[in-house]
């Protein structure tokens, strides 16, 4: 398909903090030799939503996104400890992505070959979306701190046929679920329960089995082969979808996407790494393969695969790699190696 006679899609762009701005600028420019398939909103986010309207999720970038029902986000920071909510989570919230997808592939030699694993995570529930306050007690305000998560069955079994749909999609033949039931045995144990009665409908299409998150963990470190998908909770989920980078490279060579029933939107899942800001170094090949997938997502299924293929051929071929891959490109020659690889 020419992209060239396709009808711009509209989409917001939130180039986000730190090395957001540089890894966006690259992904872009990839996506204009595909043939720009978008018309961009650019909007703020994280501290460059303070720094521009005082609000690190400004209404006019929600607005942007309910508009237009899809979005491409660099990484946005989050105040360690203190300060503002996380923007990522608000986000998830605004526009109720519950399904975060975080495939896992690999593309450059390393410790381990031929990776090719997917997460989905639960991403409204749980212990993840901070439910905290504390207790005095005597003169101390902060003596006792509290977290409480909560597991909804709907929500669960939501996720869980949101995960069985994506396996028959994408051809995957086995979930595994994630929990922790036999200690969290409310939280974790009706998420278990939800999955496998959501696992009876998919019966001879998809098998499902289930693996306490430590034991999972361990195995992820010796033998990853024998997952194909993992099916998890919202904080398992944001731990083990990093422990997945790691097995191909770390968090630049991983994307993901969050989705909800009403939109979509597509990210770098690395920080933002202000140490390293400016500097020209920093790997695009994280949001340039969500970029991919929201290629895929619209239905410009040749595109995705024309973009996947030219990273893979830029890195295994053509040699071309940035520092964290022990290669010397900087993050524009990268993308300007990828793109000459499109136009050929």
């Amino acid at each position: 398909m020419n992209s060239s006679c396709i009808e711009k899609i509209p989409a917001t762009l939130i180039p986000g903090d730190g090395i957001g701005p540089e890894v966006v600028e690259a992904t872009v420019r990839v996506l204009d030799a595909l043939g720009s398939p978008f018309e961009w909103d650019i909007q703020p986010a994280g501290m460059a939503g303070v720094k521009a309207l005082g609000d690190p999720l400004p209404a006019v970038t929600i607005e942007s996104i309910r508009q237009r029902k899809l979005a491409l986000k660099g990484p946005l920071t989050t105040p360690v400890g203190e300060g503002f909510r996380s923007s990522n989570v608000r986000l998830r919230e605004a526009f109720e992505l519950f399904g975060n997808v975080r495939p896992a592939k690999s593309l450059v030699p390393g410790r381990y070959e031929d990776i090719d694993l997917v997460l989905i995570r639960e991403n409204l529930a749980g212990f993840y979306v901070a439910n905290e306050y504390y207790i005095q007690v005597g003169n101390d305000p902060r003596a006792v701190a509290v977290s409480s998560g909560m597991n909804t069955r709907e929500g669960s079994e939501r996720i869980a046929r949101f995960a069985f749909e994506y396996a028959i999609k994408n051809g995957r033949k086995k979930i595994t679920v994630v929990h922790k039931a036999n200690i969290l045995k409310a939280l974790t144990g009706l998420f278990l329960e939800a999955a496998r009665d959501v696992a009876k409908e998919y019966e001879g299409r998809v098998e499902m089995d289930d693996m306490i998150v430590d034991a999972c963990a361990m195995q992820l470190v010796l033998n990853p082969w024998r997952f194909d998908m993992l099916l998890c909770t919202n904080l398992f989920g944001d731990i083990l979808s990093d422990q997945l980078a790691g097995l191909v490279g770390g968090l630049g060579m991983a994307p993901g996407s969050n989705f909800g029933n009403d939109a979509a939107i597509f990210e770098a899942v690395h920080g933002s790494a202000p140490d390293i800001a400016g500097k020209g170094v920093a790997n695009p090949i994280s949001l340039m393969l969500a970029a991919a997938m929201m290629l895929a997502h619209v239905n410009l299924v040749e595109e995705a695969e024309r973009l996947r293929v030219a990273i893979d051929q830029t890195l295994n071929i053509d040699g071309v790699q940035t520092r964290d891959l022990k290669g010397q490109a900087s993050t524009l020659e990268f993308a300007d190696a990828v793109c000459a690889r499109l136009r050929t």
